[in-house]
């Protein structure tokens, strides 16, 4: 029979368009293997009928699911997608809503899930452990749902004041939760349907097994006991085909269906029933809890709880009865070693299984040689422990590491006559025979090396703005203490190049460090006290000057790879720098030409060049050298990428041009987070010290229209803030300093100051040098006297004599500073003036070319640059290049760089080759000759008329 011919009536079919739907059910276990067409075999298919409330109450049932899943493991952003879609799904229910009225459990949801949202808004420490997306749907949900609530806001206080769900609800909801079914239909006193039915001893007839399993089928699509309870209890439904079956089974579902209670004496009733049942719970745990101490009072059972692992018994290094010996105790540890790198070796196991053999060897007094062979191993299976190269050691695995090599140094110090090296083959060990020096194959300073590279990775892998990293850190002074104590016992027993190894993992770990000891001594040095006593404060440390005067010189003298020279030359030069010997540090740079061949190095060396050439910079900022600190910074400057070159970081726009492995190896080559350097106060030293050079500069080449740029990166800077169309007051760094070169450049020092050195540029930047003051008072100066040299350049034609007296009290500078200044700029024919020295005066000369001469001049250039190019052109003809004795002697202007010939209206000559070389040659010289006159004339041009007939000339 066709499913269009089904039982039922026409009014039926009609009634059941606009709000049921047909759900086929497939019969046994040949769901998957029905034909796709449809025979008369489907009237034994069973129909559900479902109305359109069920299917809307179902939606939002099972979204409500959803958000209390999502509660539960405090998913906001999960609980801000569901109730999103709840919204919706209600907006759909609305015409069923409006007829039934708002359903209780959605009322409760709304409460609940609010009363939620504040509690997590409340926990501060909570909110601060929230991821970002976390977070940020925490603040969104908790606005929308006050907003959403206000509409529902008299339903939801009558909720509150009265809850429907108890205790009791609570504990059993729990346990369907934990069994991952959850009861629809729950009776008052708090036994749900299925719960009765389990309780039942006898089976159920047919029919009624039919009825239960469709209501454990329903029971398992639906939402908590507490979601559906409030519903209208009289419709006990439409889940029959027609009112015959409804009548049938009416009865029997009437037995489990849920009785809302009518009077207040059923209401009390069931309130004693789940009393009863409470009080029943807790003296069966009671009595249980009794007859367990019974038995405990034999004292021959424990009880174990339960989740805790049982104690595992040792592993059984030797059979009962082996003697332990040097030999079995060798052959076990070669077997332990064997598995070493198999796939499925447990590696902890493994080093708990060395562990107990070096106990055992103790136990057994097999001597230092055979112990001293298990640490090795056992520091070498720690190390082993994490394969990949990318990962670090966990901490209780590095603890584990350090205390180890401690032990292995302790053994090592004690007993002299152990000898350990990689070359010492396993054949020639000597472990046990104490008549002979004992000798045990390993390298200390292979294992000290892998620590440091541990402790790096460490470093690296962890947050740097945690308390972590601050734990992390603190393990810094117990590595440079086993560095130490490893450089003692190499420096009586180890080879040169192991010594030299050693002194530079010291050096690595000394040369970023700023030494305040020995500084306070320098600034304050001890009154009163003898000189004895001065003696002895000062060697209670060694200040690490010395320590890296000594350490360097050493490796200098007696190293013979370049790797181990080039970094203990640069890591003593970025000492030399952070400890402000400016001098020692730039001659130790220029002396060792390492700028000629670094491009050679690896990444490594390259990151520390690029480190110390900064350091350099800063430090000759520090002394007042801004020429010397801006030549240094340019190239890391200029390049925009600092942050990677420095390696502190990969830049974003790099990260596309590399894949996944160079990403990685990229990222084991950045240096820890405690040994940056600060990229905003590089960044400000170089703005600052381009700022004093290029300001005077501009000043002085106002008018050249071929001025060369000192900084591109500072005018990009001075562009910017001119572009912008509203000018505030500055806030980040680089605006202070647009706003500090303007006021430079009218010769306004006092606001220049004041831009530069204030309290926000003081926190950012100042405060973080050592001598913070000094260098403040350096700035001043700096400003004061760079500020006089602009003015003078910017209003030199406005004045035909000023007082050096009036100078000196606007820029508050001493009279012979003063003098100084303009001395040097008249003598580098920068100002065209004189000095009246009894009258303390300048006096100005009135020297400048009018506009008409500038352009004889450029004219005069282009000329010249002509001229070089069609020599070129005739010597590549001819082969030769030169010649250029007679020109040079006629007193012309040197000739400028080639790639500087710009737009002129004269052209090269036609093809020459007609003429003879010695003509054309002649030719070329009374050219060069001519243009030479030109650029003398145009320099001595005093009116316009003289201008024009040389040009006609």
């Amino acid at each position: 029979m066709s499913r269009f011919f089904t039982t039922g009536s026409d009014s039926e079919s009609e009634s059941s368009l606009s709000g049921e739907e047909l759900v086929t059910k497939p019969v046994g276990g040949n769901y998957g293997k029905q034909p796709l067409l449809l025979s008369e075999d489907e009237e034994d298919t069973k129909r559900v009928v479902r109305s359109a409330k069920d299917k809307r109450f179902e939606e939002l049932t099972n979204l409500i699911r959803t958000i209390r899943n999502a509660m539960k493991i405090r998913d906001v952003t999960k609980c801000l997608e569901e109730f999103e879609l709840l919204g919706k799904a209600y907006g759909k229910a609305k015409s069923i809503v409006d007829k039934e009225g708002v359903p209780r459990f959605y009322i409760r949801i709304l409460a609940d899930l609010e009363d939620y949202l504040n509690e997590l808004w409340e926990d501060k420490e909570g909110k601060k452990k929230m991821n970002k997306n976390n977070a940020k749907a925490l603040s969104t949900l908790r606005q929308k749902i006050r907003k959403y609530n206000r509409d529902f806001e008299s339903h939801i206080t009558s909720y509150k004041q009265n809850p429907e769900q108890s205790a009791d609800e609570d504990a059993e909801k729990n346990e369907e939760d934990s069994e991952g079914s959850s009861d629809e239909d729950e009776d008052e006193d708090g036994v749900s349907a299925a719960t009765f039915l389990k309780k039942k001893s006898e089976a159920p007839s047919g029919e009624s097994r039919k009825f239960l399993k469709k209501m454990d089928d329903e029971d398992e699509d639906s939402e908590d006991s507490e979601d559906d309870e409030d519903w209208d209890t009289g419709s006990t439904s439409s889940d029959s085909d027609s009112e015959e079956e409804e009548g049938k089974q009416t009865a029997l579902a009437s037995r489990f269906l849920k009785k809302a209670p009518t009077t207040d004496e059923d209401k009390k009733a069931a309130e004693k029933k789940r009393e009863d049942k409470a009080k029943k719970k807790h003296d069966r745990k009671s009595k249980r809890l009794d007859e367990e101490e019974e038995d405990n009072e034999g004292g021959e059972w424990e009880r174990v709880r339960g989740g805790v692992p049982l104690v595992k018994e040792k592993p059984k290094m030797f059979a009962k009865g082996t003697e332990i010996t040097h030999a079995v105790v060798i052959k076990k540890l070669n077997e332990i070693l064997q598995a070493r790198g198999k796939k499925g070796t447990d590696r902890a196991a493994q080093i708990e299984l060395l562990q107990l053999l070096v106990q055992i060897a103790a136990e057994n007094n097999l001597g230092e040689g055979v112990i001293v062979k298990i640490k090795f191993n056992i520091i070498a299976s720690l190390y082993d422990y994490n394969p990949n190269l990318a990962t670090y050691m966990k901490p209780e695995m590095w603890g584990k590491c350090l205390d180890c090599i401690n032990e292995l140094m302790d053994i090592l110090f004690a007993n002299p006559n152990i000898f350990v090296g990689e070359n010492i083959l396993e054949e020639s060990e000597n472990l046990h025979n104490a008549d002979q020096p004992l000798r045990v194959r390993g390298c200390i300073l292979t294992l000290v090396e892998r620590m440091d590279e541990e402790f790096t990775k460490i470093m690296q892998n962890t947050d740097p703005h945690s308390q972590e990293y601050v734990e992390h850190l603190k393990d810094e002074a117990q590595v440079c203490a086993i560095i130490e104590r490893v450089q003692r016992y190499l420096e009586e027993k180890g080879t040169t190049e192991e010594v030299c190894r050693i002194y530079l993992l010291r050096i690595l770990h000394t040369y970023y460090k700023f030494d305040y000891k020995a500084h306070q001594r320098q600034l304050t040095p001890p009154e009163g006290s003898s000189k004895s006593e001065q003696d002895q404060a000062e060697n209670e440390g060694e200040d690490s000057a010395v320590l890296m005067e000594r350490l360097c010189k050493y490796i200098y003298a007696k190293d013979r790879t370049d790797r181990i020279r080039t970094c203990a030359i640069l890591c003593h030069i970025y000492h030399h720098a952070l400890h402000s010997r400016w001098y020692q540090a730039r001659d130790l740079m220029l002396m060792s030409h390492l700028q000629d061949n670094i491009q050679h190095a690896d990444p490594p060396v390259q990151i520390l060049y690029n480190r110390t050439m900064v350091q350099l910079g800063i430090c000759a900022f520090r002394q007042g050298l801004t020429k010397d600190a801006h030549n240094a910074l340019l190239d890391i400057q200029s390049s925009g990428r600092a942050k990677e070159l420095l390696g502190q970081g990969l830049l974003l726009r790099s990260l596309q041009e590399r894949n996944q492995e160079q990403e990685k190896v990229e990222r084991r080559r950045q240096v820890p987070f405690h040994l940056h350097i600060n990229l905003e106060l590089l960044e400000c030293v170089y703005l600052v010290s381009a700022m004093l050079l290029e300001i005077p500069y501009m000043a002085a080449h106002e008018s050249d229209a071929r001025r060369r740029m000192i900084s591109k990166q500072f005018h990009h800077q001075l562009r910017v803030g001119e572009r912008q169309p509203l000018l505030g007051p500055p806030e980040s760094m680089r605006e202070h300093v647009v706003a500090a070169s303007k006021a430079m450049k009218m010769g306004d020092w006092k606001t220049c100051h004041s831009f530069i050195i204030n309290e926000k540029m003081n926190g950012k930047v100042w405060d973080l040098f050592p001598e913070a003051d000094k260098v403040r008072t350096m700035l001043v100066r700096k400003i004061q006297e760079e500020s006089l040299r602009t003015y003078l350049f910017t209003y030199s034609s406005v004045y035909d004599s000023i007082s050096m007296e009036t100078l000196s009290d606007m820029f508050e500078l001493d009279l012979p500073t003063v003098h100084s200044i303009i001395s040097k700029m008249i003598i580098n024919e920068e100002l065209m003036a004189s000095l009246d020295q009894p009258t303390q005066t300048v006096v100005m000369h009135r020297t400048e070319p009018t506009a008409q001469q500038n352009l004889a001049l450029q004219l005069a250039e282009k000329l010249g640059s002509l001229v070089e190019n069609n020599e070129r052109v005739f010597d590549h003809k001819q082969g030769t290049y030169g010649a250029t004795s007679e020109v040079s002697a006629s007193g012309s202007s040197p000739r400028p760089a080639s790639g500087t010939l710009t737009a002129s209206p004269l052209a090269l000559p036609p093809n020459p080759s007609h003429l003879s070389p010695a003509d054309q040659k002649d030719g070329y010289r009374k050219t060069r000759a001519t243009c030479a006159a030109v650029a003398t004339a145009s320099s001595h041009l005093k009116q316009p008329t003289e201008l024009s007939t040389l040009s006609h000339a």
